[in-house]
């Protein structure tokens, strides 16, 4: 006589999978202890479906933080607390502080940090940037170098649609503009950036260059006055001035292995 085996899964089991099914992934993997303790601590219903809604919001905005991290290509950088504000020969701490606080954002306003090589633009640019992301905002930092190529290696549609994203972005951040010098097309293209952005997203600019010798850094294009115009028409431009901190950390070093030896 034959006999026909049924196997049926357990009601906790089928529970976890419609849980993983219905997008709840969190509570789905902390499903037993979660009923567990629930009967331990005599949950009401409310209480379990708090629990269940918390447990899946808070691991929710953990996937969204990564994801907005990863994207934003933030390189690692020093904390602003380890920032020696007492180097640079100039400094508006008052002006970079406000920025911290994200306060440009909302009034689609912009930051450019003008300065030599070496004294913090970009560690500060990144610490705004890691700070609007911990916010909730998209963001990303970019080198002007890696963003025109990019734009450059794309075809009239891939620019277009590189464009948008450019523009949509909270806020974008522009490093190391004035480090190489670009043709015509490499202005353009910039001023396309920055001209989707006027008066809707912030962005963020470093360069150690002066404005005027931005013509230096673009040398045959036509549109620099327009670009700058639309950079700087809602800005905060803060100049930072002296000695290269790095320089300043490569003598400290030196001079202690010196010691070491002697």
């Amino acid at each position: 006589m034959n006999s026909l085996t049924t196997t049926t899964k357990s009601p906790s089991h089928n529970l976890r999978e419609q849980l993983e099914k219905s997008g709840l992934r969190a509570v789905a993997a902390q499903l037993d202890d979660m009923l567990a303790h629930a009967t331990e601590q005599r949950w009401s219903p409310r209480q379990l479906l708090e629990r269940m809604m918390q447990i899946e919001m808070d691991e929710r905005a953990h996937r969204s933080l990564e994801r907005r991290l990863r994207i934003s290509e933030l390189r690692r950088f020093k904390p602003i607390a380890d920032f020696d504000w007492a180097w640079p020969a100039k400094i508006e701490r008052d002006v970079i502080e406000r920025a911290l606080t994200l306060d440009f954002l909302a009034e689609a306003r912009n930051l450019v940090l003008v300065g030599p090589n070496g004294l913090g633009k970009t560690m500060i640019a990144q610490n705004i940037c890691h700070a609007a992301v911990l916010a909730g905002h998209s963001v990303l930092f970019r080198t002007a170098s890696s963003l025109l190529e990019e734009l450059h290696r794309q075809t009239p549609e891939g620019r277009l649609r590189k464009l948008r994203t450019y523009a949509s972005l909270p806020l974008l951040c522009i490093d190391e503009v004035g480090y190489l010098s670009f043709d015509d097309k490499s202005a353009d293209l910039l001023y396309e950036v920055i001209n989707r952005r006027y008066e809707k997203k912030s962005l963020i600019i470093t360069t150690n260059k002066r404005f005027e010798e931005w013509n230096e850094v673009f040398p045959s294009a036509a549109c620099i006055t327009t670009m700058l115009d639309r950079l700087l028409h809602h800005a905060e431009v803060t100049v930072i001035e002296g000695k290269s901190y790095r320089v300043h950390e490569s003598e400290q070093e030196s001079t202690a292995r010196r010691r070491r030896k002697s």
